[in-house]
């Protein structure tokens, strides 16, 4: 057990990761490689599913050299992705377009248009929504503007499941998948023939369920020579990259939770049930039995790396450095940035507004801000919309008094405590925050390295560091919470008329 060593691999939205994990939660090696994400036109977001399967073929011997093993050592690997993301392949196995990503949101009138008709009907069955981050709007959106490649579809998958079948050659996916689709029967737990319907979608071009600890097949002789992995190593399903973060973060039993600042931020909160509404997602957790329920807002990292490229790189072009001087200006600033605050809308926002034509803004400027107070106040504007999240949770009747920080943005000592004292709770950060270390864990319990979930998590999730809420601020923030709510709702038709024209 001590020698046990078990693989994850994530497709982020910026890169691909691999990391292999020992039985006590050592990470043992890790790599990673960028992935491209191409904009044809403002709004969308794809990717080239086979940049993913380069990609794992280019980390995972890396991340075996690394711990300094054979690829025999490897005793599963598992999966975790992005939801909502479509790989459409046609009769003979052919992708026949780029993957739309979750952040895409060119269907957002198709969208509209499946909220207006079937609103209710579809959060009554589908748990959830329609908007443009899930995947019957983007294929309605497919169907309008795109009906060749549509009749084409004869097998749907979802990011993480395409790419796993290139090294068992099997179909499926799991339930937390699946009811991203919004294609998914979330009660009676099967696939809806009326969510196809609304969308004229065959309801055969989609997947088997399983779960995310089924064991789905072995790494093929074909597989394991591009990737590097052994022959007949086990392969397991695996889940969304949101559920194996939470989980892997130590968040496992009902009440605990997460906060995510990566490409997107969210606050997730395990459920025994899910809670339907028109602001907040929910899905199946990678737990059996469980939910979670989740509020996001579109643009964290994402909004950090502009900054950075737009006005803090200089001529060395280190990302790093520049992200580091960015951090160290920040907690320079005084909380309240001065009197300025940034609503994080670059590429619209999810909960609790569900509109994709906000746009964000800067609020406040004077002559008195230097560019620290601009990375201050982008930390708490994103820190205040997570607080809108937090709010549109506990009108569903969940809370929560900590939360595990995870992704990117989580390094930040300084952003983690505006964190804290922008959501008033205490905040405490795992020792591995990456979705591929929860991937790993699901690898083990599904080959039964862990007698169970909550186990597997006992015995290798580690806190490193912990915030508590600064009562001395909670009025300050209190405050700029109001203005940062009333200002985004009086700027609505504004941002509107400006997304209209701007649009192409």
């Amino acid at each position: 057990m001590d020698s046990l060593c078990l693989m994850g691999i994530d497709i982020g939205a910026g890169s691909l990761k691999t990391m292999i994990v020992g039985a006590d939660g050592a990470v043992l090696g890790s790599a990673s490689a960028d992935l491209a994400t191409r904009t044809p036109l403002p709004g969308w977001s794809e990717q080239d599913p086979q940049d993913w399967w380069q990609a794992l073929c280019t980390t995972v011997p890396r991340a075996l050299a690394e711990a300094g093993i054979e690829a025999g050592r490897i005793a599963a690997v598992a999966f975790s992705a992005g939801a909502h993301t479509p790989v459409l392949e046609d009769e003979d196995g052919r992708v026949i377009r780029p993957a739309i990503l979750w952040s895409d949101s060119r269907s957002a009138a198709e969208a509209d248009w499946l909220q207006q008709r079937y609103g209710d009907e579809i959060l009554e069955i589908a748990c959830n929504r329609a908007a443009p981050t899930w995947t019957q709007p983007q294929l309605l959106w497919l169907a309008r503007h795109e009906p060749e490649a549509f009749a084409r579809v004869r097998r749907l998958y979802v990011a993480k499941d395409w790419l796993r079948s290139r090294l068992t050659g099997t179909w499926e996916t799991d339930p937390t998948e699946a009811v991203g689709t919004l294609l998914y029967d979330g009660r009676r737990q099967c696939w809806s023939e009326r969510m196809c319907e609304m969308i004229g979608l065959d309801p055969r071009v989609l997947p088997p369920i399983v779960q995310p600890t089924d064991v789905v097949g072995r790494v093929g002789a074909e597989a394991a020579a591009a990737s590097g992995l052994a022959t007949g190593t086990p392969v397991v399903c695996g889940s969304s990259d949101t559920s194996v973060e939470c989980f892997g973060a130590g968040a496992s039993a009902i009440g605990q939770g997460s906060v995510k600042l990566a490409t997107a931020a969210a606050i997730c909160i395990v459920a025994p049930e899910p809670r339907p509404s028109s602001t907040v997602i929910n899905y199946p957790f990678c737990v059996p039995g469980l939910w979670y329920t989740i509020g996001a807002t579109n643009s964290c990292a994402s909004a950090h790396r502009w900054l950075r490229d737009t006005f803090f790189m200089d001529a060395t072009g280190d990302g790093a450095a520049a992200f580091a001087r960015m951090d160290e200006a920040a907690g320079q600033a005084e909380p309240g940035a001065r009197g300025m605050i940034f609503h994080p809308y670059l590429q619209g926002e999810r909960t609790p507004h569900w509109d994709a034509r906000l746009r964000a803004d800067f609020l406040g400027m004077s002559f008195a801000h230097e560019r620290r107070h601009f990375v201050r106040a982008l930390y708490e504007g994103i820190a205040l919309s997570l607080r809108d999240v937090l709010e549109a949770l506990r009108a569903q009747g969940l809370a929560m008094d900590e939360a595990r920080i995870i992704g990117g943005g989580a390094r930040s000592e300084t952003w983690r405590q505006i964190v804290a004292d922008v959501l008033g709770i205490s905040i405490l950060m795992p020792a591995v925050t990456d979705a591929s270390f929860g991937a790993a864990l699901i690898a083990g319990v599904g080959i039964g390295a862990f007698p169970d979930e909550a186990t597997a998590a006992a015995r290798t999730v580690r806190i490193v560091a912990r915030h508590e809420p600064d009562t001395g601020k909670r009025a300050l923030y209190d405050e700029l919470h109001g203005i940062y709510r009333d200002a985004a709702r009086q700027l609505v038709d504004i941002n509107h008329r400006l997304t209209a024209v701007a649009a192409p």
